[in-house]
C-alpha cells in the first residue's frame, strides 16, 4: 500500500470556486482510480489560492487481473452481428468459443485483462482529470491548448511508502509532474521538494502557507475576534464573508482599524455591507449601542511594522468608499422627507412609473398599486389595520430608486424602513419596508407584525398571479422569476403566522382581477380562466406544501388524504388535519383502524358492485344480533358525537382521537360477526353500518389515499 499525493499549482483561484474545485478534484481521480481497478482507504482535498491539492492514502500497487465472461450472437447469425461482437471485444475469430446455450450454440469470449501498476493508471487518471476538469470558468495562456482556471505552473504527484517516495510521471500540456511545490508568494519564494503529505504540510506550513481551508477560517475567526474584543467591540458573524476571505489568503493575518468619526452616523447596514463588497472587512460593533464603530481586515503578509502600513491604505480608501454612501445616504433623506406640498418620496413613485416590472405586466408603479389594493383586502384576515397596510405597500418598494439601494441592491427593503421613518411614517408602515421580502429563503425569518405580513403575502402572491396569468411558470429545474421561493413564502407566512384564509377566493382570486383590469391579459372568458388559473395555482401551492411538509415528516400520502377534504385552500386548516392524521397513524390504535376502515371499504364496495345498490340508508341498532355489533353501534354514536363539534372547530387532533378509538370494537365486529348474513334484512342493516362507519371515517380524511 502507498500513499499518493498530488498537488496543482497556478495563479490565484477565484474564491468562489475553490470549494467546489476540492470535490471535482476528490471526485475525478479516486472515481477513476476505483473504474481502473484501485483501491484506497481514504481521501482529503485540500485548497489555497495558489493549490489544489489531494491526499489519498492506502492505494493500492497494483490492479487485479479481470478475467470476463461475454455472451455473443448465435453460430449461425449473419457475419455483421459477429463483426460488431468482436469489434465490442477486441478479440478475433479464433479468440472465440463455441459454447451450447438452451436451443442454440452460441459464441463467447473470454476476455482476460493483467493487472497494471498504480503510477501507469495514476497518470492516465490525473491527466484526464486536468483536461476534463469542470471549472465554470477557464482560459487559455501561452500558445498551448491546456485550459485551467488561471494559468497552470506545476503538478506534484508522487506516490509514498516505507521504501521512500516515487514521482509519478506525466505531462500534461507541456507542464512535466515532480516532486516540489513553492511556499507563500512573498514570505517563503522558493521552490522545495517534499516526500509525503505529512512532509509536504509541514514544510509549507513553515513557508507560511496554511493548507487546510477550515483552519484558515478557524485563525481568521479567532484572530478577529480576539482583536475586536480587545478594542471593547464585538465582531459582526459572516460566514460567507469569512470563507471567502479564508480563499483570498494563505498566511492569514487579521488586523483592527476604526472608523473615522465623521462616518459613524450612517446607518449599520451600510457601513457592513460597504465594508464587506467593496474591501472584504468583517464589522465591529459596539455590544450595548449596536452602532459599527470597527473593523477587521485581513492581511496574507506579516509586516514588521505589524500591519500599520496595510491598515493606512486601507482606512484611506475606506474613507473614500464611505464618503460616497454618505453622500448617498444625505442626498436620500432629502428626497424621503415630504417638503410642503410634496407627498414623502414622490420622486421614487414617479420615477418607478417608467420603470418596466415585466413587459406583459406593466411597471413597477402598477404592479404597486395591485400590491397596494391586494394588501388592503388581505390586511382583517391577519389582522392589520387596511389603510395602513395600503400605505405600507404603497411606499415598501420605493427605496428601489434610491441611490443606496442602486449603489448597494442586497438593501431594499433595509433601507425602505430608514427612509418611510425619516418621512414620519408609523413604525408599523416603516418596519413593512423592511420585511415585505421576507422570508427569502428556507431559514429566513418569517414576519409577525400584522401589516408586514399582509403586504409580504400581497407581495408574494402578485408576484405568483402576475406569472402564472402569462404562463411564465417553473419549468423542471428552471424557475428564473423564483416562483417556487415565492410560493414557499407564502405558505410559511400563513403557516407561522396561523392565517385562516381560502387561498384561491381572498389570495388568488383578488390578485387576478387588477390583472385583467388593466388589460394585461387577453379579455374575460367567464370565469372559466380564472377558474383553470386559479385551479393550477393552487395546485402549485399544493406541491410545494407536500415539499415543505415532507421536510418535516409528514408523508405525502397523508396530505393528499387531506387535499382530498372540503376547504384545502386553507393552508393552515389542511396542515393541521394533515398534522393530527399523520401523529394518529403513528400509533396502534391509528393503524388498526386504517386497517379495520379498509375491510370495511372493500366489503360494503364488493357489495355495492354485486347489488347496483348503495347502502347508505341508515342502520338500524334493533337487527343488531349480538353483543359485538350493539357495541359497534354505540361506539360509533359517541364517536359521532364528539367528532362532529370537533371538525366544527377545526379541532383536528379531537376528532382523529374519537376516530380511533373505534379501533378495538371495529375488531371485535368483524371477529364475532358475519357481514354477509344469509338473512338479507341482517345484511343489508350490516352493510349499511359499515357505510356508516365509512362515511364517519371520510368526513375526517380521505383513507382510501392512505398507502402501505
Amino acid at each position: 500500500m502507498a500513499d499518493l499525493l498530488i498537488e496543482l499549482f497556478s495563479e490565484e483561484i477565484p474564491a468562489r470556486m475553490q470549494a467546489g474545485a476540492r470535490e471535482a478534484l476528490k471526485k475525478l481521480v479516486t472515481d477513476g482510480l476505483v473504474e481502473a481497478g484501485l483501491t484506497y482507504a481514504g481521501a482529503g482535498a485540500f485548497s489555497t489560492p495558489r493549490r489544489l491539492t489531494l491526499a489519498i492514502e492506502g492505494l493500492s500497487a497494483e490492479s487485479r487481473p479481470v478475467r470476463e465472461e461475454r455472451k455473443g450472437p448465435r453460430t449461425d447469425a449473419p457475419q455483421a452481428a459477429l463483426d460488431g461482437f468482436l469489434r465490442s471485444t477486441g478479440l478475433t475469430p479464433d479468440q472465440l468459443e463455441k459454447r451450447a446455450d438452451k436451443k442454440a450454440e452460441v459464441w463467447f469470449a473470454v476476455i482476460e485483462k493483467p493487472g497494471r501498476r498504480a503510477p501507469e493508471i495514476v497518470a492516465e487518471v490525473l491527466e484526464a482529470a486536468i483536461r476534463n476538469f469542470p471549472w465554470p470558468k477557464s482560459m487559455r495562456w501561452g500558445a498551448g491548448t491546456l485550459r485551467w482556471v488561471r494559468p497552470l505552473h506545476s503538478i506534484l504527484c508522487i506516490l509514498s511508502d516505507e521504501a521512500g517516495a516515487e514521482i509519478v510521471p506525466l505531462s500534461v500540456g507541456g507542464i512535466r509532474s515532480g516532486d516540489t511545490t513553492e511556499g507563500h508568494r512573498f514570505m517563503a519564494p522558493g521552490r522545495f521538494a517534499v516526500t509525503s503529505f505529512e512532509d509536504y504540510a509541514a514544510k509549507l506550513r513553515r513557508a507560511k502557507v496554511m493548507l487546510d481551508q477550515a483552519e484558515r477560517e478557524a485563525a481568521i475567526a479567532q484572530g478577529a475576534a480576539n482583536l475586536a474584543f480587545a478594542a471593547g467591540l464585538e465582531l459582526v458573524a459572516d460566514k460567507g464573508l469569512l470563507a471567502e476571505i479564508a480563499g483570498l489568503v494563505e498566511w492569514p493575518v487579521p488586523l483592527m482599524g476604526r472608523i473615522p468619526q465623521a462616518f459613524l452616523g450612517l446607518p449599520p447596514e451600510v457601513l457592513q455591507t460597504s465594508m464587506k463588497e467593496h474591501q472584504k472587512f468583517f464589522s465591529a460593533r459596539d455590544p450595548k449601542s449596536g452602532r459599527i464603530e470597527g473593523f477587521v481586515t485581513v492581511a496574507n503578509i506579516e509586516t514588521p511594522d505589524h500591519g500599520a502600513t496595510i491598515l493606512q491604505g486601507n482606512l484611506k480608501v475606506l474613507s473614500a468608499r464611505l464618503s460616497d454612501a454618505r453622500f448617498f445616504w444625505e442626498n436620500d433623506l432629502r428626497v424621503a422627507k415630504a417638503s410642503p406640498g410634496h407627498e414623502p418620496m414622490a420622486e421614487w413613485a414617479t420615477g418607478l412609473s417608467h420603470v418596466t416590472f415585466h413587459n406583459k405586466l406593466g411597471s413597477q408603479a402598477e404592479r404597486i398599486a395591485r400590491i397596494a389594493a391586494l394588501a388592503r383586502e388581505i390586511a382583517p384576515l391577519v389582522g392589520a389595520d387596511p389603510d395602513q397596510a395600503e400605505r405600507a405597500a404603497r411606499l415598501a418598494k420605493l427605496d428601489l430608486r434610491s441611490a443606496m439601494v442602486g449603489e448597494f441592491p442586497e438593501l431594499q427593503g433595509l433601507m425602505g424602513r430608514y427612509y418611510a421613518l425619516a418621512a414620519g411614517e408609523p413604525e408599523a408602515i416603516a418596519d413593512a419596508a423592511r420585511d415585505h421580502y421576507s422570508p427569502l429563503g428556507p431559514s429566513d425569518e418569517v414576519p409577525s407584525a400584522p401589516v408586514s405580513v399582509a403586504v409580504a403575502l400581497a407581495d408574494k402572491l402578485d408576484t405568483l398571479t402576475g406569472f402564472w396569468a402569462i404562463d411564465e411558470k417553473p419549468t423542471g429545474s428552471k424557475d428564473p422569476f423564483a416562483l417556487r421561493r415565492a410560493a414557499l413564502g407564502v405558505i410559511r407566512l400563513v403557516l407561522g403566522n396561523e392565517v385562516r384564509m381560502s387561498l384561491a377566493t381572498q389570495g388568488i382570486k383578488p390578485a387576478i382581477n387588477p390583472i385583467i383590469i388593466a388589460g394585461k391579459l387577453s379579455a374575460r372568458e367567464p370565469d372559466e380562466r380564472d377558474s383553470g388559473l386559479t385551479n393550477d395555482l393552487l395546485a402549485f401551492f399544493h406541491d410545494r406544501l407536500k415539499v415543505y411538509l415532507r421536510d418535516q415528516g409528514i408523508r405525502h400520502d397523508v396530505i393528499d388524504a387531506c387535499l382530498a377534504m372540503p376547504g384545502s385552500d386553507d393552508l393552515t386548516l389542511l396542515v393541521k388535519r394533515a398534522t393530527a392524521l399523520s401523529d394518529t397513524l403513528k400509533t396502534e390504535d391509528g393503524q388498526n383502524l386504517l386497517q379495520g376502515f379498509r375491510r370495511a371499504n372493500n366489503i360494503l364496495t364488493q357489495a355495492e358492485q354485486k347489488d347496483g345498490v348503495e347502502y347508505s340508508f341508515g342502520p338500524d341498532p334493533k337487527f343488531a344480533e349480538s353483543d359485538e355489533e350493539r357495541a359497534l353501534f354505540a361506539a360509533l354514536d359517541q364517536a359521532g358525537a364528539k367528532i362532529a363539534p370537533a371538525m366544527e372547530a377545526g379541532d383536528f387532533a379531537t376528532a382523529m382521537q374519537a376516530m380511533a378509538a373505534l379501533r378495538a370494537p371495529l375488531d371485535a365486529f368483524f371477529t364475532a360477526v358475519q357481514v354477509n348474513s344469509g338473512n338479507e334484512i341482517i345484511r343489508r342493516n350490516r352493510l349499511n353500518l359499515l357505510h356508516s362507519i365509512r362515511a364517519l371515517c371520510s368526513g375526517v380524511a380521505d383513507l382510501t389515499r392512505i398507502e402501505g
